[in-house]
C-alpha cells in the first residue's frame, strides 16, 4: 500500500541567481515541461562544516547582541521570507532551495565553544543562538548540537538568548531551567501566526502554532523566561493576528513580545515574491502596494534602525497597535536584563571534582 502520509512541502522551489558565481547551473531538463510548484522537492543534504571557530561578532545596532553561535547554516524550515537565506550564497549556494536543503552541520560546535569560554581573553556577555539560522531546525532533533552547545553555557553559566520556531526548545528544559537559576537565559519562541493553515505555507517545516504555545507553558511553568516574537509581520497576510497572538502568547506564559517588520534584502526579493504569487495571487498587489507604504515606496530597506520596523505614518501605526496589545495583556517591559554574576571559567571534567 502506498506511504499517503502528507510530505512537508518547502518555501522556495527553485533558486535564484547567485550573486557570487558568473555560471549558473541550468535547471534540469528532466523537469523542463513542468510547473515549479509540481518539481519534487529535493531531499535534504546534510554537509559537515570544519569551522575551527563557533563564536560570530556582530556589529548592527538592530538585533540586540553582539557575540552568537549558529550550529547550521541554512535551515530546513523553509521560510520564504528568511533574511539570512542569501548567506548561503557566500558557500556557493543558491538562497532559495539549496537554503533549505543543503544544511551545514558544525558537529564540533560544542567543543568549540568550551574552548572559547575557556580563553582568558573571553569577557563574559550574553550570545545568541540563531543569531542566523534557526538552532532548533528539524535536525536538531537527531544531531542534538544545540543541546551540545546549551551544555557548555550551562556549565560556564555564561548567559544566553534563543530564537526559534520550533516546540523542540522544551526538549531541553533542564539546561534552560539551570541557566535561569543564574538569570542567565532568555528565550523568544517566534509565532507569526495562530492560523496552522497560514503557518503551513509560510513556514512548511516549522512548528504549529499550537505545538509552539506547549513549548511557552512548559518552559513559563520550569521558571525560564520566555517571550515572542512575531516576526516577520506581513501586511494583509498575518497583520490582523496581532492582538490575537500577543493575546494567546501571554496566557500561555510568554512575559515579553517584540516584533520586525517583512524585508526583503537581496535574493531574499525574489524567493519571497515567487512564493507570494504562488499561495496568494488575489493579494499579491495589496502586500507589495502596503509594504511600500512602510518603506517610503520601496520594497526593503538596508539603514540601520528603519529595516526592521519600516518609516513613516504605516510603521508608526504598526509599531503603535503592537504597543496596545502588549499593555492590553500586561506585558509593560522588554525581555529581563541577564547576569554575568554567576560565569565560571571550567575545564573538561572539572565539573565532577565540584
Amino acid at each position: 500500500m502506498p506511504d499517503e502520509t502528507p510530505k512537508p512541502h518547502r518555501g522556495a522551489v527553485a533558486n535564484p541567481a547567485n550573486r557570487f558565481v558568473a555560471a549558473q547551473r541550468a535547471h534540469d531538463a528532466e523537469f523542463a515541461d513542468l510547473d515549479p510548484a509540481e518539481e519534487p522537492g529535493p531531499r535534504t543534504q546534510f554537509l559537515d562544516d570544519a569551522s575551527q571557530s563557533i563564536l560570530s561578532h556582530n556589529e548592527s545596532p538592530d538585533v540586540g547582541f553582539t557575540w552568537s553561535v549558529n550550529a547550521y547554516r541554512g535551515c530546513e524550515h523553509g521560510c520564504s521570507y528568511c533574511y539570512a537565506r542569501p548567506t548561503h550564497e557566500y558557500l556557493g549556494y543558491g538562497a532559495g532551495i539549496d537554503f533549505e536543503s543543503r544544511i551545514l552541520v558544525k558537529r564540533r560546535a560544542p567543543e568549540l565553544l568550551r574552548e572559547a569560554l575557556s580563553k582568558p581573553s573571553w569577557k563574559p556577555e550574553a550570545i545568541a543562538m540563531s543569531g542566523v539560522t534557526d538552532c532548533y531546525q528539524p535536525a536538531e532533533r537527531r544531531l542534538g548540537i544545540t543541546r551540545g552547545c546549551l551544555a557548555v553555557l550551562a556549565d560556564f553559566r555564561n548567559p544566553v538568548v534563543i530564537v526559534t520556531k520550533n516546540a523542540l526548545v522544551a526538549r531541553d528544559l533542564d539546561l534552560l531551567a539551570e541557566l535561569a537559576r543564574h538569570q542567565a537565559v532568555a528565550v523568544y519562541v517566534s509565532l507569526t501566526t495562530l492560523d496552522p493553515g497560514l503557518r503551513s505555507v509560510l513556514e512548511p517545516r516549522a512548528s504549529p502554532p499550537a505545538a509552539r504555545l506547549e513549548a511557552i507553558r512548559r518552559l513559563s511553568a520550569a521558571g525560564v523566561p520566555v517571550g515572542i516574537l512575531m516576526a516577520p509581520i506581513i501586511p494583509a497576510i498575518n497583520d490582523h493576528e496581532i492582538p490575537r497572538v500577543v493575546e494567546a502568547a501571554v496566557k500561555a506564559g510568554a512575559r515579553y513580545a517584540s516584533h520586525t517588520l517583512l524585508r526583503l534584502p537581496l535574493s531574499v526579493r525574489p524567493v519571497f515574491l515567487d512564493w507570494l504569487r504562488r499561495n496568494f495571487p488575489d493579494r499579491e498587489a495589496k502586500v507589495l502596494g502596503q509594504l511600500r507604504d512602510f518603506r517610503d515606496g520601496a520594497l526593503s530597506s538596508a539603514e540601520f534602525g528603519d529595516r526592521m520596523r519600516g518609516t513613516g505614518a504605516a510603521a508608526e501605526r504598526l509599531s503603535q497597535m503592537f504597543a496596545v496589545a502588549k499593555r492590553r495583556h500586561g506585558i509593560h517591559g522588554s525581555r529581563p536584563e541577564l547576569s554575568t554574576a554567576a560565569f565560571r571559567r571550567v575545564e573538561p571534567g572539572q565539573l565532577e571534582l565540584l
